[in-house]
């Protein structure tokens, strides 16, 4: 729940939020999502949500919350995720608006300086 909370803040910071679903009649579909645990986060433990916009592209989408303990310095887990744009009355995958593309752009352009965690470069497998 975590994680759906923090992408539904990261999409509103993006201009996405629930007015614009329902005005425009358009929203974000998962595509691909992991979830990487890194330490133990014991339950009500405060927490903190950072977000990393790795990529994109004219309808797709893909970050990175970091979720972490909010008072002693170590991230819990990673939850890395892929969306797609869809239009809601056609149902398929459709372009962000002008706007919206650009506000994406510009936090891409921010985010760039920050470094990609070595753990996303693995596959998920069991040997």
């Amino acid at each position: 729940m975590i994680g759906d909370h923090a992408t539904d803040k990261f999409f509103d910071y993006l201009g996405m939020d629930n007015s614009y679903c329902t005005n425009h009649k358009r929203s974000n579909f998962a595509l691909d999502m992991r979830i990487i645990y890194l330490k133990e986060l014991m339950e009500d433990a405060p927490v903190k949500v950072r977000t990393q916009l790795l990529d994109f592209d004219t309808k797709r989408i893909h970050f990175l919350h970091y979720i972490d303990h909010a008072h002693e310095n170590f991230t819990a887990c990673l939850n890395e995720s892929v969306g797609i744009h869809v239009d809601m009355v056609h149902r398929k995958s459709t372009n962000f608006p002008i706007n919206v593309y650009e506000r994406i752009k510009k936090v891409a352009q921010e985010h760039q300086k920050i470094p990609i965690p070595e753990s996303l470069d693995r596959t998920i497998g069991i040997g």
